[in-house]
């Protein structure tokens, strides 16, 4: 398959600033009542904490650059990209290379409201360019801003169930999106779906409630003996082909693939049998299990079949850096959202599939030497800076090494999930 290289500084938007720290961005999905993503926030590291919000003119300038050297339809698949700025940074020139119609920028919201600052927002509106506002509270303050804003985040974890009410009964007459941020769980996002956000922003898509006494419909437990049959050395080739062709879903997502971008193909598939002895078992292997997982996440968010991917990539590449094995932690990083998209629980799921025991504890975060990639991806999802650093310590990678799998994963995890639909 081929493999797009990116440079290193793309995504992890690494520089050296006056104080000699690396600035390194989180990307957070913003999805809408449908699950769909809307955008992409781009979060700073600053060295020292969790991911956040570093309002800088270094920070801003710096993501800036890197939209450009990468290019935002990359950077965030062609979605608004929301950036955080300071008042004083929105005159600055950095804002002119930003493509307006791509572009959302993020005031916080008790920002002084003076001449100056409404100007530079109204001139940036009539470019194209969004405001949003973020850790609204209702300041009376804030209400030139709002008037202008066409995003308005509230933290779940700032204000509770009653202060949010109040808050969107006082934006009842603005037209601009509402967002809650901080959702993390399935019953928070009924909360705040409910109280009347429109905009979404966390990981509570990647934990739905596992559905009592659920039994795997039939079709998806050919797929599961599939990934038993890929986990033999050397797959039964001519099995795998039957299997396979016992699902006519499975079949066309997996003949979408391999004549897609995301395997390069020269030559055109037209069956499953001509598929295994043109990619060959390494390449079929992959391939299937990305197949196996759009159509286990056929009822759920797009963006848990990205993230899987975007896993299983990253931990297949970075395997090679701490001496795992590629094709076993491609495998754990991909189903390591299977428990989401089948609503299952990982206990569960463990024991349909006929992992290697260690492979087992790894998806079961049992700390052992298989999972530390997934954790280490896990973190930085979460934006734990502190927890990344600690466990690439511990198995002698480096941050840029990390960073440079990651990179390349992100890609070829978006280029998936295009090819996917």
């Amino acid at each position: 398959m081929a493999m797009q290289t990116v440079p290193a500084r793309v995504l992890e938007g690494s520089i050296h600033g006056q104080t000699g720290q690396f600035l390194n961005v989180v990307r957070q999905p913003i999805l809408d009542l449908q699950n769909r993503v809307h955008g992409y926030e781009l979060l700073f590291w600053n060295g020292r904490e969790r991911a956040i919000r570093v309002e800088s003119g270094l920070a801003t300038r710096t993501m800036a650059d890197n939209t450009v050297v990468f290019g935002v339809e990359q950077l965030a698949c062609g979605l608004p990209v929301f950036m955080n700025c300071t008042a004083d940074s929105l005159a600055e020139e950095w804002v002119q290379v930003m493509p307006p119609q791509l572009t959302v920028l993020e005031l916080p919201a008790d920002s002084e409201p003076t001449p100056a600052l409404l100007a530079a927002c109204r001139k940036l509106k009539a470019k194209g360019i969004r405001l949003a506002l973020h850790d609204y509270s209702g300041k009376p303050e804030s209400e030139p801003l709002v008037g202008l804003a066409d995003y308005i985040k509230v933290s779940i974890l700032k204000q509770n169930a009653a202060e949010r009410i109040e808050l969107l009964s006082k934006l009842s007459a603005s037209a601009a999106h509402l967002v809650a941020e901080h959702v993390e769980t399935p019953e928070e996002f009924n909360q705040v779906r409910d109280e009347g956000f429109t905009l979404f922003q966390g990981y509570y898509f990647c934990h739905p409630e596992p559905v009592k006494n659920h039994k795997i419909p039939g079709n998806r437990m050919v797929h599961l003996e599939i990934l038993e049959t890929l986990q033999d050395e050397p797959a039964d080739l001519e099995r795998l082909g039957q299997l396979v062709r016992c699902d006519a879903s499975l079949t066309y997502r997996l003949l979408r693939f391999l004549n897609s971008p995301v395997c390069a193909m020269r030559q055109e598939v037209t069956s499953v049998q001509t598929a295994l002895l043109l990619l060959g078992e390494t390449t079929f292997r992959r391939i299937a299990m990305l197949a196996i997982a759009s159509d286990f996440n056929s009822e759920q968010p797009a963006e848990i079949l990205r993230m899987a991917f975007e896993r299983g990539r990253f931990c297949e590449l970075a395997a090679a850096l701490c001496g795992l094995n590629p094709s076993e932690q491609y495998l754990i990083g991909m189903v390591s959202l299977f428990p989401a998209m089948l609503r299952i629980p990982m206990e569960d799921l463990v024991n349909l599939l006929p992992l290697r025991m260690e492979a087992g504890n790894a998806l079961l975060a049992m700390g052992n030497p298989e999972g530390v990639l997934l954790k280490w991806l896990v973190a930085r999802e979460a934006g734990d800076w502190a927890a990344c650093e600690t466990i690439l310590a511990g198995i002698g990678v480096s941050h840029d090494q990390a960073a440079l799998c990651y990179i390349n994963a992100v890609t070829w995890a978006d280029d998936a999930v295009k090819s996917s639909f």
